[in-house]
């Protein structure tokens, strides 16, 4: 039997493919690049904006790429989740300044874990810890660990299950949708993932596109912007079957 002959493009199919891929990809270096360029800029110290810590400061160490979430997003996320996280688990994947995952404890977060891979964030973040744990405020039982650790290894171990996790990965790795996938595996059925991007992440796989893992598992539920930052709160799923994800 001859082999068949490759199946052909229509007249001008392929190369508008493509541009379009093209396209994409330019766009989105852009975004990326201007997101850097907010890193750049970032202010040396920020102040948590809700709780029992309200008003804190807390240090911004210089390191490259470094791009604590200002506070009118923390703001309408918190607005999101509600205010008062009491009992929750919260994972904060990518610590940097701690913003995040010390928004949740200053909350009622009863647990946060912190990951960091640079020696010198990870320093800054224990003292931090350590002064507000030490403080009047300090709430009995709670429990903050700040670990130095590669957050995608150590989600993918599945050591423990969070009710919310706090995704910020450097926005030029290329690491959104590994980290994603990463996220399952430490989130259990109803739990939330929290997701910044310098550009908009999917409510759904759109036809044509490939389904990453991570697609299967987390519906969008609310998703707004800031500046050059795609900020997005994402919860886990036992099936998204065929009904359409919801998005905002």
């Amino acid at each position: 039997m001859p082999p068949r002959s490759p199946r052909l493009h229509a007249p001008g199919q392929a190369p508008r493919q493509e541009a379009r891929g093209a396209s994409r990809a330019d766009v989105r270096g852009q975004q990326t690049r201007a997101a850097q360029r907010v890193a750049g800029s970032a202010a040396q110290e920020v102040r948590l904006i809700g709780g029992r810590w309200k008003r804190t400061p807390l240090p911004v160490p210089l390191s490259a790429g470094l791009r604590p979430t200002p506070a009118r997003v923390r703001e309408t996320l918190f607005n999101w989740l509600g205010q008062d996280l009491s009992g929750w688990r919260v994972l904060d994947a990518f610590a940097g300044s701690g913003a995040l995952g010390l928004e949740a404890a200053s909350r009622g977060a009863v647990q946060v874990t912190l990951l960091e891979s640079d020696a010198a964030l990870v320093r800054s973040l224990k003292a931090v810890v350590q002064r507000l744990m030490q403080g009047a405020s300090a709430l009995p039982g709670q429990r903050i660990e700040v670990l130095q650790a590669d957050a995608l290894a150590w989600m993918r171990g599945g050591r423990a299950a969070f009710d919310l996790v706090f995704l910020d990965p450097p926005f030029d790795e290329g690491l959104f949708d590994a980290a994603m996938d990463a996220a399952c595996a430490c989130v259990p059925e109803g739990g939330w993932v929290y997701v910044e991007a310098p550009h908009e992440l999917p409510a759904a796989t759109a036809a044509g596109e490939p389904e990453q893992a991570w697609s299967r598992q987390l519906t969008r539920h609310r998703h707004g912007q800031a500046g050059a930052v795609h900020f997005h709160l994402f919860q886990r799923v036992a099936s998204l079957g065929a009904h359409a994800a919801p998005g905002a």
